[in-house]
């Protein structure tokens, strides 16, 4: 250090304090104001890029609620068209329960009908055949009774008796 000391000159020391100087506003005027700018261009950029990612963010939130308030609304709308599709199976269900309970009564009322006048029939017929065959069978006994004379006789005998009888 003792060197530099003794060395020292003055003129040198002036011309490069003067060089040191020059190059100072130099390089602010050809170097720092670029850089400064470039560095709040970027600052700048920067702070857009947060700002814009920001708003992103809060788009997207929006947009999830909006998906959540939808997809609730879709499920409200589901359970509902179940619950409106239940209700008109039940309801179909019992319109057909109720219909088929009608035409069962109905048919019931036919048959009963059908086995009444069936069984009308059936007894005019028998009540036919049975009169018809008492009739066959009074006309025989009557022929045979009637053909003989003593037969004739102890008939209206017997008859006389059981009238004084009553």
């Amino acid at each position: 250090m003792e060197k530099l000391i003794e060395d020292f000159s003055l003129g040198l020391f002036f011309w490069q304090m003067l060089i040191f100087i020059g190059l100072i506003f130099l390089l602010r005027a050809f170097a720092w104001k670029p850089i400064l700018n470039a560095v709040n261009e970027r600052e700048e950029g920067i702070r857009n890029a947060l700002l814009s990612a920001e708003q992103a963010r809060s788009e997207m939130q929006n947009l999830q609620a909006d998906n959540q308030r939808i997809l609730q609304e879709a499920r409200m709308e589901r359970d509902t068209i179940l619950k409106e599709g239940h209700q008109i199976k039940e309801k179909m269900i019992a319109d057909a329960k109720t219909e088929t309970q009608v035409v069962t009564a109905k048919m019931i009322e036919q048959a009963k009908a059908a086995i009444e006048s069936e069984k009308n029939a059936a007894m005019a017929e028998l009540k036919a055949q049975v009169s018809s065959l008492s009739l066959e069978i009074a006309e025989k006994l009557l022929k045979d009774e009637l053909s003989n004379k003593e037969a004739q006789t102890k008939l209206v005998e017997k008859m006389l008796g059981d009238a004084k009888l009553n």
